[in-house]
């Protein structure tokens, strides 16, 4: 594997001679040269749910399963249904709350 730097570009040689070029921004990561950045609304969210304990939305999520599993053996089929899925989007939430704590936003 070869790398040569030159300006605002990488080039690597990959084993099967194949030349990949990637642009970096700014801070050094790769990307393109276009610097993006969060609009108001998106980071006053990330900056609340920043605020928001991990723990919440883990435990938010196996409620919602134990809930929806009570609900299915109590007779309650779409009830349970609906609040089971809830547990997807809720951990998608915590995840989403995770990468905004350790990456940061802009």
């Amino acid at each position: 594997m070869i790398i040569k730097t030159g300006g605002d570009m990488q080039e690597q040689q990959t084993a099967t001679g194949r030349t990949l070029q990637r642009g970096t921004n700014s801070n050094g990561h790769g990307g393109s040269k276009a610097e993006h950045k969060e609009g108001p609304v998106a980071a006053t969210i990330e900056n609340e749910t920043a605020k928001v304990p991990s723990d919440i939305y883990l435990w938010a999520s196996v409620g919602a399963m134990a809930a929806s599993a009570v609900l299915q053996i109590a007779g309650k089929r779409k009830v349970s249904l609906f609040l089971g899925q809830w547990v997807a989007p809720i951990l998608i939430m915590g995840l989403y709350n995770k990468i905004v704590k350790v990456a940061g936003h802009d």
